[in-house]
């Protein structure tokens, strides 16, 4: 009698991931642990494809696996028919986290293209200009409230926070 169920490469397949992606994603507590078969072949239900696909689609959004395991397991806790905020608490959390990185990406690009705009073709010669774009100052006395010619306020914030180094 054959029993239901995927065997690991049948769910790897379908889900777009690898054997040891699978494996790895067990170890870690993501999947639950699948049924055996008496040769010891490993049997996973048919959403296990879902889970996977989940995952993946959640660590393109920017999720870690730490957070993707939160976020099953909130999941997995429904009483009743209330909903979980877990999902749109950690995606508003993830939002303003990316938001704050295009912010961030924005005032390296303004900078950047204010140094190429300048003509800055050497660092050390550009290290020494008043004129020239690049934080050398700013950064070396980690000096808040200096910004480069772009002028843009999220300035001090990068060198404060390190972003910029």
């Amino acid at each position: 009698m054959r029993q239901a169920g995927l065997r690991s490469g049948q769910v790897a397949k379908a889900a777009g991931v690898n054997v040891q992606t699978l494996r790895y994603y067990e170890r870690r507590g993501l999947l639950t642990d699948p049924a055996r078969t008496l040769g010891g072949h490993r049997l996973y239900p048919a959403e296990t494809v879902t889970v996977l696909r989940v995952i993946k689609a959640a660590q393109r959004l920017g999720f870690t696996l730490a957070e993707v395991a939160e976020l099953l397991a909130a999941g997995q806790h429904r009483h009743g028919a209330r909903p979980n905020p877990g999902l749109h608490i950690r995606a508003t959390a993830k939002l303003a986290d990316v938001e704050s990185k295009l912010a961030d990406l924005a005032v390296i690009r303004d900078t950047l293209c204010a140094a190429l705009a300048a003509g800055c073709d050497d660092l050390i010669a550009c290290a020494g200009s008043a004129c020239c774009p690049l934080p050398f100052v700013e950064l070396a006395d980690g000096a808040p409230g200096s910004r480069p010619a772009t002028g843009d306020d999220r300035w001090p914030l990068l060198v404060e926070s390190g972003t910029l180094r």
